[in-house]
């Protein structure tokens, strides 16, 4: 079993920044992919980012290219997301995933096992 626990959200306005955290416990994380997804109130649960167990892979959703980085440090067993440029359509509970299997395609919510209880990021207009 994996635990995650997502930290770093909070309010800040449309062009400011924030740093989220996922920490893993339970087991080592250097064997998964890990992911960020997104819900907004009223809609589905999206795609953010994310990194392929060997830290050699990244995909991101095309809403957030270029602004946000998706990292992670095996060492302390943590995923980060740095969101930069933020814009009020960002606000939602964001969620860490972590999944063993996944050797292809990293964005899809289905194939992840384990989920944080996610962390509420709001931006401000």
């Amino acid at each position: 079993q994996v635990q995650l626990v997502e930290s770093g959200g909070g309010l800040v306005q449309a062009g400011g920044s924030l740093r989220l955290s996922c920490a893993a416990s339970g087991r080592t994380i250097s064997s998964y992919a890990m992911a960020w997804f997104r819900q907004a109130p009223g809609k589905e649960r999206e795609f953010v980012a994310a990194i392929s167990w060997s830290g050699s892979r990244f995909d991101y959703a095309d809403s957030v290219k270029g602004r946000f980085t998706i990292s992670r440090d095996n060492a302390k067993n943590t995923l980060n997301l740095q969101m930069n440029s933020l814009k009020p359509e960002d606000t939602a509970v964001y969620y860490c995933a972590a999944d063993n299997s996944i050797l292809g395609i990293l964005g899809r919510a289905y194939e992840y096992e384990y989920w944080g209880q996610g962390t509420q990021v709001t931006v401000s207009s």
